[in-house]
C-alpha cells in the first residue's frame, strides 16, 4: 500500500473515509491565477498591464499546496481527460491527438477503481469520451465507466456553449442527468453556475443520506473555454450551505441565477478597466476590449464557484477529511467563438501562459504546465509548494492509495501522497507527452522569436529531472530533442542539447521505452526498434520471483509493497507461487533486431511490461485461460521485463508464455533468455 508513506498513518486516513473532489476546468492557463502569475502583473511598477483576479483560488493555494510543476497529459482536452481518467500516459491511452468523442477504453478508471474501494462516485460537467451510438446508449457513457451518477454535457462540442437551452453563439445543446436529457427545463442556466449547483446539491444530499460512505466527485467545468459567454447576474451573496449558487429544481428556474439577462454580467472590477496598450506612459490608457472583459469575468466566476464549494465543505464540517484538487485540462487557448464584431481573443493579452512559451496544442511548457492546487485542511500544510515534476495521470495512484489500496499495475503514474503530506520519499513521476497538430506556434511577441510560427505537426516531450526534452515536426526517432532546464529557464530560451549529448541519447531511447504505438494515431517513430540496455554486469540465469499478498481486485503496482518471499526461478510457468500474486522480474535477452509477438494466458490475471511499455494487459475483465498477445519491435540485447501473475490457489502452474519472431512459429519462451 503506497510508496514510502507511513503505514499507520495510511490506515488512519483510510479509516477516516476520505472524500475526494477533483475539479477540472477547461483551457485555464498556468498564468491565469493571481498566486502563480497575475499578481506580478498587478504590482508591476511603472506599467499598467491588464490583470486577472482569483482571490478564492489564491486563498485555496495559501491554505493548501501549489503543485508548480504539474503537467497535463496532453495539450488538448479529449486526450488529456482520457489519460487522467485511465491513469495512463499518451503513450498508452486509447484516445490521442484530436479524437474528440471517441469511446474511453473499457478498463480501470478513476471512477471504477474508487467504486471498488467503497466510494460512491459522481461525474458532473463535460465528458466528451462517450463513443459512437444512439443517445443515451453510448458505449462509454460515464455510468459505464465507473460513475454512479452523471450530470452534464456528454458530447464534446456541447461544451462550447455555456447556455444549453438558449444557445447564444453555438445553438442549443443537450444536458444529461444519467440517461435523461433535461435541457428543456434549463432556462437561463449558465453552465458554470449549473454544474456548481448540482455539485453542491450532490454533496449535501450525500452527507444527509450516505454520510458514512466516502464520495468521489469528478467536477469538469466547461469554462472558460470557447464562447466566453457571461453569466446572467452577480454571484448570489454568501457561500456554501447558506448562500452562493443554489439548486432550486423548478423547471424554467432550476438554479438561483436562472433570471436576469442571459450573457450580460460583466464584473464591476473590469467594466471600466483600462491599460497601457503601447507601453508609453505619456499616452492615455485605453479601455480593455469587451472580449477581455468577458474572459476576466468568466475566470472570476470560476473563482467564486470554487470558493462556494470549499465553504460548503466547511459548513458541513467535512473539510478535514475531504481532499480537493483544482487543475486545468491543458494550457490556455486563443479561441473565443465570439461574433465577428468582437476583438478576437488572444492569450497574450493577460499572458495567461504565465512565464512560459506555448499555449493549448503546444508541447512547450505553456501548453502542458497547468495551474494545480491541492487542499486538505489539517493534512496538507498551509503555504506548501511542491516543486517536483508530476502529471495528471499521477492522480489515479494518489487517490487509490488514499482509499487504502495500491493502484492497478497498468497505471503509468505514481502516488503523490508523499509530496502532498511530506511523509516518506516521493517517487519520480514519468512526465511524457506526444501529440499531433497541423498548425504552428503562435507569433506572440512575448515568445522566443525563433519559436514564433514554428511548425508543430508530430510533437514529443519528456521531462528528466529539471530538464525537458521537446521536439516538433518529428520525422523519425533519430530527430534531436531541444533540451531545457525548465527550473532555471522556464521560458525555454537556452537550448542545452549541444552541451548534453548523453542526455540526448537517453531521451531518444527513453521515449521509445514508455509507449505502445496506436494505429489510430500513427507516429513517425512507431517502427523504431526499442533500444536495449547496456549489458548488465553479474547476471544470473532465471528471473527473480517476488511473492505478494495482494488485497486488490486488480493486479497492483507493487512499488512500496513488501514481498512475502524472494527467490529465483528458471521458468515462471513452473514457479510455485506461495501467495496470491507473484512478480517475475529481470531481463529478457533478445536474440536479434526485429518485431516480436508475445503471447500470454493465465489461470486468473497477468500483465507484462518490457521497460515501461505496457505490453500485454490480461487483468481487467480477463477470462481465465484466454490468450492475449501484442507486438513489439526490439533491438538485440537485454531488455528489462516484469511479468505479473495473480492467482488463486487452484490456479498454480497455469501461466503460459510464448513468443514468435522472424517468421518462426509460436513457441514457449525458452528459459535461456531470462536473466536476473
Amino acid at each position: 500500500m503506497g510508496c514510502g508513506v507511513d503505514t499507520a498513518w495510511s490506515q488512519q486516513v483510510t479509516a477516516r473515509k476520505l472524500n475526494i473532489i477533483f475539479i477540472l476546468v477547461d483551457d485555464l492557463g498556468y498564468g491565469d491565477l493571481g498566486v502563480l502569475f497575475q499578481k506580478t502583473r498587478q504590482h508591476k511598477p511603472g506599467e499598467k498591464d491588464p490583470w486577472l483576479l482569483t482571490p478564492n483560488l489564491d486563498q485555496m493555494a495559501k491554505d493548501g499546496a501549489i503543485l508548480s510543476h504539474h503537467y497535463a497529459a496532453a495539450p488538448v482536452c479529449a486526450p488529456s481527460r482520457a489519460s487522467l481518467l485511465l491513469g495512463v500516459s499518451q503513450g498508452h491511452a486509447n484516445v490521442r491527438d484530436n479524437q474528440f468523442d471517441k469511446a474511453l477504453e473499457d478498463n480501470y478508471t478513476l471512477g471504477n477503481v474508487l467504486q471498488k474501494a467503497g466510494y460512491t462516485t459522481a461525474a458532473i460537467g463535460k465528458w466528451g469520451l462517450q463513443g459512437e451510438g444512439e443517445p443515451p446508449h453510448w458505449p462509454a457513457h460515464p455510468l459505464k465507466r465507473g460513475f454512479d451518477y452523471y450530470f452534464g454535457y456528454i458530447a464534446h462540442v456541447d461544451g462550447h456553449e455555456h447556455y444549453p437551452k438558449e444557445g447564444i453563439y453555438r445553438g442549443s445543446k443537450q444536458v444529461w442527468e444519467n440517461n435523461n436529457e433535461i435541457s428543456r427545463a434549463l432556462d437561463k442556466c449558465y453552465t458554470g453556475d449549473l454544474f456548481t449547483a448540482v455539485a453542491k446539491k450532490y454533496i449535501v444530499e450525500h452527507q444527509q443520506k450516505q454520510g458514512d460512505q466516502p464520495f468521489f466527485m469528478y467536477l469538469a467545468y466547461d469554462t472558460p473555454h470557447a464562447v466566453l459567454e457571461l453569466p446572467t447576474q452577480a454571484y448570489p451573496k454568501g457561500q456554501g450551505l447558506h448562500g452562493g449558487i443554489r439548486w432550486l429544481g423548478t423547471p424554467g428556474h432550476m438554479i438561483n441565477t436562472a433570471s436576469g439577462t442571459v450573457d450580460s454580467y460583466v464584473y464591476p472590477q473590469y467594466a471600466n478597466a483600462v491599460y497601457d496598450h503601447d507601453k508609453d506612459p505619456a499616452t492615455p490608457e485605453i479601455p480593455w476590449p469587451d472580449t477581455y472583459k468577458r474572459y476576466a469575468s468568466v475566470t472570476f466566476r470560476i473563482d467564486e464557484q470554487i470558493g462556494d464549494i470549499l465553504q460548503l465543505l466547511k459548513d458541513l464540517k467535512i473539510e478535514d477529511n475531504t481532499l480537493v484538487v483544482f487543475t486545468s485540462d491543458n494550457g490556455p487557448s486563443n479561441e473565443s467563438y465570439l461574433p465577428k464584431t468582437y476583438v478576437s481573443y488572444q492569450a497574450d493579452f493577460f499572458h495567461t501562459f504565465g512565464p512560459f512559451d506555448g499555449i493549448k496544442r503546444d508541447l512547450y511548457e505553456g501548453g502542458l504546465r497547468v495551474p494545480t492546487i491541492a487542499w486538505w485542511p489539517g493534512t496538507i500544510e498551509t503555504n506548501t509548494e511542491i516543486t517536483s515534476a508530476n502529471i495528471s495521470y499521477d492522480w489515479l495512484p494518489t487517490f487509490t492509495e488514499l482509499a487504502g489500496y495500491s493502484a492497478p499495475v497498468r497505471s503509468d503514474g505514481v502516488s503523490l501522497v508523499s509530496a502532498l503530506t511530506k511523509r516518506g520519499q516521493q517517487p519520480n513521476s514519468l512526465v511524457y507527452a506526444e501529440y499531433f497538430h497541423p498548425g504552428t506556434v503562435l507569433k506572440y511577441s512575448a515568445f522566443v522569436p525563433e519559436r514564433q510560427g514554428k511548425r508543430r505537426k508530430q510533437m514529443q516531450m519528456l521531462r528528466v529531472g529539471d530538464t525537458v526534452g521537446v521536439r516538433y515536426d518529428v520525422q523519425s526517432a533519430n530527430d534531436d530533442f531541444e533540451i531545457y532546464d525548465v527550473v532555471h529557464d522556464p521560458q525555454q530560451k537556452n537550448n542545452l542539447a549541444s552541451e548534453r549529448p548523453s542526455l540526448q541519447q537517453y531521451m531518444k531511447a527513453r521515449v521509445l521505452q514508455v509507449r505502445m504505438s496506436d494505429t489510430s494515431a500513427a507516429r513517425p517513430y512507431d517502427q523504431a526498434l526499442i533500444p536495449s540496455v547496456k549489458n548488465p554486469v553479474k547476471l544470473g540465469q532465471g528471473l527473480t520471483m517476488k511473492n505478494y499478498q495482494a488485497n486488490t481486485p486488480w493486479i497492483p503496482d507493487t512499488r512500496g509493497m513488501k514481498p512475502i518471499s524472494v527467490s529465483v526461478v528458471a521458468d515462471p510457468a513452473k514457479a510455485k507461487i506461495s501467495s496470491n500474486m507473484a512478480v517475475f522480474e529481470g531481463y529478457i535477452d533478445i536474440p536479434s533486431d526485429g518485431e516480436y509477438t508475445f503471447y500470454i494466458s493465465a489461470g486468473h490475471k497477468a500483465f507484462i511490461r518490457i521497460h515501461d511499455v505496457s505490453l500485454i494487459d490480461a487483468d481487467y475483465q480477463y477470462t481465465q485461460g484466454e490468450e492475449r498477445q501484442a507486438n513489439v519491435r526490439l533491438r538485440v540485447g537485454y531488455h528489462p521485463i516484469k511479468i505479473y501473475s495473480m492467482t488463486n490457489p487452484e490456479d498454480l502452474e497455469t501461466l503460459n508464455l510464448q513468443w514468435s519472431y522472424k517468421g518462426q512459429p509460436k513457441e514457449k519462451i525458452p528459459d535461456r533468455v531470462f536473466y536476473h
